[in-house]
C-alpha cells in the first residue's frame, strides 16, 4: 500500500468518521444540496469585524471556521475562493458563508470560511 493510500484509507476510518470527527451535516454550493456530508468544522471563531469609520454598526461580528470533507461527497464540486456555500448546524439551520480559501488534497476538500453574525 502507497502512501497515499494509506492517507485516503485513514482519511475515511478515522477523520470522516462520525463516531470519531466528523458530524453529518447537510451542504448547499453552486445550486445543489448534498445531504449526510461528513464535515469536520475546526476553529470556529467570532471576532469584531473590523468596520470602516463611516460603519456604526455594533454587535456584528466576524465569524470563521475550517471545514474539511471528503470531495466525493459533493460529487466531485470543489468549492472555489469567492462563492458561498451553506452548512447545516446540528438542527435545521443553515449559515451561509463566504469562501475565503479553498483547496483540494488527499481527496479531501480544505476551505477557509467566513461569516457575519449578530
Amino acid at each position: 500500500m502507497s502512501f497515499k493510500e494509506m492517507v485516503a484509507a485513514d482519511n475515511s476510518r478515522v477523520f470522516c468518521n462520525t463516531e470519531e470527527f466528523a458530524e453529518l451535516r447537510r451542504v448547499g454550493y453552486d445550486g445543489g444540496t448534498y445531504y449526510d456530508v461528513p464535515v469536520v468544522m475546526t476553529k470556529l471563531k467570532e471576532k469584531d469585524r473590523s468596520a470602516p469609520a463611516k460603519d456604526h454598526a455594533q454587535g456584528i461580528y466576524l465569524v470563521t471556521a475550517i471545514v474539511h470533507f471528503p470531495v466525493e461527497t459533493l460529487e466531485g464540486h470543489v468549492p472555489e475562493k469567492g462563492n458561498t456555500i451553506t452548512i447545516s448546524d446540528d438542527g435545521d439551520f443553515d449559515r451561509e458563508y463566504y469562501v475565503a480559501q479553498s483547496g483540494c488534497e488527499g481527496n479531501m476538500v480544505r476551505l477557509e470560511l467566513e461569516a457575519y453574525d449578530e
